[in-house]
């Protein structure tokens, strides 16, 4: 069994030629099959890199709205809270007894018959 392929004779016939070309076809299908497979796993592999990609993308766009959404959602209950500071006061203005006490408050009027005393406090 030690024996070299070299020393065993090919027999020249049709039936010889018809199998090696078959041999050779079944290679050639072979290699284009796993050409097919290899082209196949890389389109696939590049399809979902992308969809991976944008998918982060799309979660880091996410987590970027809700803090702003929540940034905004702090903003409005502030201004919801102003709005309703300017609401009071001005119904607070519209009352005559309401600005006769906050002038005589902040720019020292008076009644009449009313004396004021300025007093330093410190």
């Amino acid at each position: 069994m030690s024996e070299s392929n070299d020393t065993i004779a090919r027999i020249k016939s049709d039936y010889m030629k018809q199998y090696d070309a078959q041999i050779r076809r079944e290679k050639r299908r072979q290699k284009k099959l796993f050409r097919r497979i290899m082209a196949s796993v890389l389109i696939v592999t590049l399809v979902l890199g992308g969809l991976t990609v944008y998918h982060l993308k799309q979660r880091s766009l996410q987590a970027d709205i809700k803090t702003e959404y929540s940034e905004l959602k702090t903003e409005m209950a502030k201004l919801e809270k102003e709005e309703k500071n300017l609401t009071e006061e001005i119904s607070l203005l519209n009352n005559d007894e309401y600005v006769l006490e906050l002038a005589r408050t902040n720019y020292f009027l008076s009644k009449e018959d009313e004396l004021i005393f300025l007093t330093e406090d410190k």
